[in-house]
């Protein structure tokens, strides 16, 4: 588990320059389609850059650097639309999951003050700052990849992310199956929210495994058709040449008796300045600020481009966050992300 934290602090870096970078960062996503009713416009190019640092890195599925990649996105393109960059987690900076109402108490506060509290929250001090969100569902505490939340709102968008790269006939259907069982688990508990899945799946999987590909396209496919699962599912499918994958290890479905039941796996009872319901694994500043340049290293990146000619419309990304915004919007009133509802209001007039 050591290399985890290491592994994700020395990505930080270059994702985060990407994301700077994003040539649709301050552009307007949404355009008109063809009957007329704004849709999102993804920037596929900052997608295939992410995607490319996990290569660069030689970074194995373990280390969750390749599924941070798509977190790292997704997060990106709803920063896009406007919504509050601060509630939207994992923010661009450290620490990555933290309230915005806590950030905005912080910036009240005199200069020297907010400075210190500023490096408790960098540190991971606390319970209210981490690296990852566990959100209560109806029946267990479910980690979410990317989500839209504050302490007087509640979540409002949810969204899981699943990335396979090799060994698809071994690991697909427990994949899609933990993603039914996490979906169900969600939505009982935040109907009002917003409940999206974006799978990633290699290109290989086409080529080489065309059964399993078309398998678990039609289960995604359907997943997003559920009314009391996913509001909307999409499907990512790098593809790229010369960097080998390690294969992905056998996972056998368990009870994670643990996670559904932590009271009785507690042991003593915590300081008062232990992890609550965000659990804490947040690099120490010291090995991020020990990471190469990001800069210097995205200039290196390995050549990735997407098949979107294997995706079809329904688990498109364009269609995906077309509707987990517009859901979004509906959900909330007009008083609520005025910025996002402008935005997307302006594709009309332009």
């Amino acid at each position: 588990m050591s290399a985890e934290p290491s592994g994700k602090s020395r990505a930080w870096p270059m994702f985060d320059a990407i994301v700077a970078a994003g040539a649709g960062r301050h552009t307007n996503p949404w355009a008109l389609d063809e009957t007329g009713e704004p849709r999102f416009h993804p920037d596929y190019g900052t997608l295939e850059k992410l995607l490319a640092v996990p290569l660069q890195l030689a970074a194995t599925s373990q280390s969750g650097v390749p599924a941070l990649a798509i977190d790292v996105w997704v997060a990106y393109e709803l920063r896009r639309a406007a919504l509050d960059p601060d509630a939207v987690w994992p923010r661009e900076q450290a620490p990555r999951v933290v309230d915005r109402d806590v950030l905005r108490f912080i910036e009240s506060l005199p200069k020297q003050h907010r400075a210190e509290l500023i490096a408790r929250l960098e540190r991971g001090s606390g319970s209210v700052a981490s690296a990852s969100a566990n959100i209560l569902g109806k029946n267990y505490l479910k980690q979410v990849d990317v989500l839209m939340t504050s302490w007087q709102t509640g979540p409002e968008l949810l969204i899981s992310t699943k990335r396979m790269d090799s060994s698809f006939g071994k690991n697909a259907a427990n994949r899609v199956e933990e993603s039914y069982g996490d979906a169900k688990n969600l939505a009982l508990r935040h109907p009002l929210a917003a409940l999206g899945f974006v799978y990633s799946l290699r290109s290989t999987a086409y080529t080489q495994e065309r059964y399993h590909f078309d398998w678990l396209v039609d289960l995604l496919t359907k997943l997003g058709r559920e009314d009391d699962a996913y509001d909307a599912c999409a499907l990512i499918v790098p593809e790229w040449e010369g960097v080998e994958v390690p294969d992905e290890p056998d996972t056998v479905p368990e009870p994670e008796v643990p996670e559904l039941f932590p009271e009785l796996f507690a042991g003593p009872e915590p300081e008062p300045d232990e992890p609550g319901l965000f659990e804490l694994h947040l690099p120490t500043p010291a090995a991020e600020t020990s990471a190469p340049a990001g800069t210097a290293a995205i200039d290196r990146l390995p050549t990735v481009r997407l098949r979107h000619d294997l995706v079809p419309d329904e688990l498109s990304p364009a269609r995906f966050f077309t509707e987990m915004l517009t859901i979004v919007l509906y959900n909330s009133t007009v008083a609520q992300h005025r910025q996002a509802r402008a935005l997307r209001e302006s594709a009309r007039t332009t």
